[in-house]
């Protein structure tokens, strides 16, 4: 079984190549963007809306009082981005349960563009509720040389959401694929069922670490 699904190659031909994680992490786009296409298309202000909407508006409720209870801020801002990376992940864990499929974020690419996302929004999201100027003296508070040490834990952190998400998929999935080869049938069900957990609870402190680091950037404190 390969490690990652970097390594399983669907089709080369000179430079490109496409391999399981692209294949995967399509489809997962393309299950979010039916799921939100099915949801949307008759949306209604009553009270008794289709299952399809009473079911977003539940994720996005329950995503909401997290993010403001985390935060003791206005979820508003933060909620696409943070909502979008939660339900990215929480579908590419629940895809690497199904026999047969691999999960995008076994890929230590895959891992690694989602963390250089909140990399990235951490500063966005600082720029415009404190001002460049404002965002960028937290660097050198409590003084100039603590510059060099805040660059590190921010570059730091990043590492860390990329290769603790990656290692904890991977190795469930290893997990999984060796019970189901070796042991009779109902005990890999129940480390499938686990694994269906563990994907989810990833997916959630992903969400919850992005959200810590917004707050961090955008906090008056």
């Amino acid at each position: 079984m390969a490690l990652s699904p970097d390594a399983i190659i669907f089709w080369q031909r000179g430079p490109i190549t496409i391999n399981a994680t692209i294949v995967y992490t399509w489809i997962v786009m393309l299950l979010l963007v039916g799921s939100s296409w099915l949801a949307t298309r008759r949306l209604s202000h009553e009270s008794h809306g289709s299952l399809w909407q009473t079911g977003l508006e539940s994720v996005v409720t329950l995503i909401g009082d997290q993010i403001r209870e985390i935060t003791r801020q206005p979820a508003d801002h933060i909620l696409p981005f943070v909502g979008t990376l939660f339900l990215f992940i929480a579908t590419a864990n629940v895809l690497g349960v199904v026999p047969g499929l691999r999960s995008p974020t076994g890929s230590l690419s895959t891992t690694a563009a989602l963390a250089v996302c909140v990399f990235v929004a951490v500063p966005v999201y600082g720029f415009m509720k404190r001002g460049v100027r404002g965002y960028f003296g937290q660097y050198v508070q409590p003084s100039v040389f603590m510059l060099p040490f805040n660059i590190l834990g921010e570059l730091s952190r990043t590492l860390a959401l990329a290769v603790r998400l990656f290692g904890n998929v991977m190795s469930s999935e290893m997990i999984v694929a060796i019970l189901l080869a070796i042991v009779p049938l109902f005990f890999p069900v129940v480390m499938q069922m686990m694994g269906l957990l563990i994907g989810l609870i990833q997916a959630y402190i992903f969400a919850v670490l992005a959200t810590v680091y917004i707050a961090s950037a955008t906090s008056d404190i």
